[in-house]
């Protein structure tokens, strides 16, 4: 299939862009390289600098396109309290510039990367594709809203529609001798944060919440490994269906505290961590845990690397690679 990647030079979508190639699609990555890396798109790809809302000077009528995997996006939770505009600019005017070039063209399907935090603080552990939705930040509802007009397009428009709605993604993957891992400036993530103090480049790391009803007072997040996470966009791809939106959670099932988390980045690294307490962020929820039972059944699809060493060791391994 030839393949639109929009987001393609960041961490998600250069290693769907990766497997995609390495199952024989041809691939045209557009980024505008304001988060993203030029050197993460692969060479085989075809590079188109540009923003998400000038998706329409490639997806051109007549192209013949066959997909779009839409991952470009502004992703940081705390950020989307504080700059809420930019994230209803780039997440959703963009990605609904997106929807009407994809229908212009003729596109027949498209994957889209959510979010579980459509979900808020859950009512329900693990949390299902169905429940409420009730996001407790600005990210969240961006995400949201174009889960719902997704919903739209594939009604009215027949357009096959997945979302992948993604709990924590962590860890690093080696193509071709080349590590692909997680790099954002700023860095807002736990788990490279927590390899930023480790290896001496930050004096420490700030916790933001000790008082959460957990078993210890932090955060609960379900992590993923980055290529397992990747797998399953190929899967979507082919589960895509003409006129029905398709949601499916992408999660190991199981959590770990954000002390958790700490903890396995000094065992991973064999150096100290100094952690600093600070006030809970605005729109954090206490707990997220996936069902993704639903993947499981309906693409047939199940993490092969989920424990939480591994993904830190990987992440490890990446940064010292990159970094160090």
């Amino acid at each position: 299939m030839k393949l639109l990647v929009t987001g393609g030079a960041g961490y998600i979508g250069s290693v769907v862009t990766r497997l995609l190639l390495d199952a024989g699609h041809d691939v045209v990555v557009l980024d505008d390289l304001v988060t993203g890396h030029r050197e993460a798109v692969a060479p085989e790809a075809t590079f188109v600098e540009a923003s998400v809302h000038e998706a329409a000077q490639v997806l051109t009528p007549g192209s013949g396109f066959d997909g779009v995997l839409h991952f470009a996006a502004l992703i940081a939770a705390g950020e989307s309290m504080v700059r809420p505009e930019a994230y209803w600019r780039t997440n959703v005017v963009g990605s609904l510039a997106l929807i009407d070039a994809v229908r212009a063209a003729g596109v027949p399907r498209m994957i889209f990367s959510s979010t579980a935090a459509v979900y808020g603080n859950p009512t329900e552990l693990p949390v299902p594709e169905d429940a409420v939705k009730d996001p407790t930040n600005t990210y969240g509802a961006t995400k949201l809203a174009v889960d719902l007009a997704l919903t739209s397009e594939a009604v009215a428009h027949q357009l096959a529609a997945v979302s992948l709605r993604y709990f924590n993604v962590a860890g690093a993957y080696l193509a071709d001798g080349v590590v692909l891992g997680e790099r954002h400036d700023p860095e807002t993530h736990l788990i490279p944060l927590a390899l930023e103090v480790a290896a001496g480049r930050r004096e420490k790391l700030q916790l933001f919440g000790d008082d959460y009803p957990t078993v210890d007072g932090t955060c609960v997040r379900d992590y993923i490994h980055i290529a397992d996470l990747a797998r399953a966009h190929l899967l979507a791809l082919d589960a895509a269906t003409p006129g029905r939106h398709r949601i499916f959670n992408l999660g190991n099932g199981a959590g770990f505290t954000n002390r958790q988390v700490i903890e396995a980045v000094r065992e991973v690294t064999g150096h100290p961590v100094p952690v600093e307490m600070a006030p809970r962020r605005e729109g954090d929820p206490a707990e997220l845990v996936a069902s993704a039972q639903r993947a499981r059944e309906e693409l047939g699809w199940t993490p092969a690397r989920p424990t939480l060493h591994e993904m830190v060791q990987d992440a490890w391994d990446f940064y010292r690679a990159a970094r160090m």
